[in-house]
């Protein structure tokens, strides 16, 4: 996938409001009804406390967001990008129209990410830049060239890479480092899930099912999975990465058509974030350290938005640095850390031939993975990833269930008819849900549960809980303190301890040095794994702290 180049960001609120007109200009609007807002180069996640914030933050120049909330109304999501009066709206018709003139000079761009120089030329070619709206003696020198001031240069350049390279009137909300999802339920306003102050109402707006079906089949173009009546509901990844939902048309979307975008984050959610968030603690995480670095199989589970691919990218650090390991999934979320990963995604409908996860999976297996994760389990692809655990490669994928139980009763049901004798191939079963605490959604991994084996007689599984969280206390508890099957019947066997109770002070080890790691404010995801990477070649020594 394409990565465009991030625009530049104006981090200083005075020089913000030097350089960019229309941000002046709103302020002094907003300023007289709500007061002048705080300026944030970054949000940071205890924000979410406040109860009526109003705050602006860039997110690439020239685009400002404002988050505000007044009493007993939305929490606001106001978009603050240039805007074109009638004059700059000519001027850019004329622009465009010269440009179209002249395009067939240039070559072509492969893909649409690299038009971006070619349009820049392009624009140079066709203006030039005058400190007078009046033409003047500026028409009679520059005949073939439109003149502009530069403050119009600026806007009419900002709606040409915006509409031609970028994501047109949803750019700003893809530069967002901040937001997770992006919902158009139809005609009218579009909001997103911001990942500080949860769902947020923009100003952004599709007035009609003109604009909002014409912006669908573009977007749907360019991805190469172009949304009809014939084919209404299609799945596509955006350039960025970010995956996205189309439903068009108003017969099986009876607001307008509909899209859903979840956003891709490029650096993935670090372990140690995920403590300080309390989403689970230190300890607990320790415990997931130790099972995947010794070939545990386990299972991230939970229910849509828990947060299960974020748990799996963050504890995919604990793999053994020099493992190989192979990603199967529908759409690219994983990122692996590790030199040796093979990062491999389905082919659907659309091109000549499916390339399907069962298809994926068997062709892991043939390459020998030390590790083998997949995005999520939903069909018989769930039999073989059963078959890998059982001949010995270690698998660690994500799966919709609520409980252990839900998820034994969808493995052996259809689709995927996982045989309940296979279960107790899984050694750990990861529970997670978002919570509703202190006036917000918050993610907890609810149990950490062992499978320790299938009872024949009975025709049921035997299993251990771990770990449990107190949602009175908001502590996660280890009840498998001295009572870990995993840990002393499975780990400390193959480290080949005489008391296998003495696996419980590694634990306390590896707890201690993720805790350390937390006090350290050592939260980029690549800073945590290298930390991890050393610890695991030469243990304490490797470590830049101590614990």
């Amino acid at each position: 996938m394409v990565r465009r180049k991030k625009p530049p960001v104006t981090k200083d609120f005075e020089r913000a409001q030097a350089g960019f007109p229309h941000l002046r200009n709103y302020l002094r609007q907003v300023t007289a009804e709500l007061g002048e807002p705080e300026w944030h180069e970054k949000l940071e996640r205890s924000m979410k406390k406040i109860q009526y914030p109003n705050i602006i933050y860039p997110v690439g120049d020239p685009i400002f967001i404002h988050i505000y909330k007044k009493p007993g109304e939305h929490m606001m999501y106001h978009v603050i990008e240039p805007q074109m009066d009638e004059e700059t709206k000519k001027l850019n018709d004329s622009v465009l129209d010269k440009m179209i003139e002249i395009a067939h000079r240039l070559p072509v761009p492969d893909k649409i990410e690299d038009a971006t120089p070619v349009l820049k030329q392009l624009f140079g070619e066709v203006t030039v830049i005058s400190e007078s709206r009046q033409a003047g003696l500026l028409e009679k020198w520059f005949a073939a060239k439109i003149p502009l001031t530069k403050v119009q240069a600026g806007i009419i350049e900002y709606y040409l890479l915006r509409n031609r390279v970028g994501y047109g009137k949803l750019e700003p909300l893809f530069n967002d480092p901040y937001l997770e999802d992006i919902h158009c339920v139809g005609v009218g306003a579009i909001s997103t899930i911001h990942k500080i102050f949860d769902m947020v109402h923009t100003n952004i707006t599709f007035p009609d099912d003109l604009d909002l079906n014409k912006y669908m089949l573009e977007t749907s173009e360019r991805v190469e999975r172009p949304v009809s009546d014939a084919h209404s509901v299609v799945d596509a990844i955006m350039p960025d990465g970010s995956r996205v939902n189309f439903i068009y048309g108003r017969e099986v979307s009876l607001e307008g058509s509909s899209f859903t975008v979840r956003k891709f984050s490029e650096v993935p959610v670090s372990i140690t974030q995920i403590i300080d968030w309390g989403t689970m603690s230190a300890e607990l995480a320790a415990y997931i350290w130790m099972c995947l670095e010794h070939g545990m199989n386990m299972f991230v589970c939970g229910e849509t938005a828990s947060g299960k691919t974020t748990t799996l990218n963050a504890t995919a650090t604990f793999i053994k640095p020099d493992d190989k390991v192979y990603s199967v999934e529908n759409t690219p979320e994983v990122t692996m850390p590790h030199d040796t990963w093979q990062h491999l995604v389905t082919r659907e409908a659309g091109k000549e031939t499916d390339v399907t996860m069962f298809d994926l999976l068997l062709a892991a297996l043939r390459s020998r993975p030390n590790y083998i994760i997949v995005g999520e389990i939903r069909g018989q692809e769930g039999n073989v990833a059963f078959q890998a655990m059982q001949t010995g490669h270690p698998v660690c994928s994500t799966f919709h269930a609520g409980s252990v139980h839900t998820m034994i009763q969808r493995l052996t049901g259809e689709p995927i008819n996982v045989p309940i004798a296979f279960i107790d191939n899984l050694n750990i079963v990861l529970i997670q849900q978002a919570v509703y605490r202190d006036g917000h959604f918050v993610r907890r991994v609810l149990s950490i549960t062992e499978i320790e084996r299938y009872y024949d007689i009975e025709n049921k599984v035997i299993t251990r809980q771990v770990f449990a969280w107190d949602p009175i206390e908001d502590k996660h508890r280890f009840r498998g303190l001295y009572n870990s099957y995993i840990l002393e019947k499975k780990i400390a066997q193959i480290l080949g301890y005489e008391d296998t109770r003495d696996i419980y002070d590694e634990l306390a080890l590896r707890k201690r040095v993720l805790e350390r790691m937390v006090e350290l404010k050592i939260f980029n995801y690549f800073d945590v794994w290298e930390v991890i990477k050393k610890f695991h070649i030469e243990g304490v020594k490797g470590l830049p702290f101590t614990v």
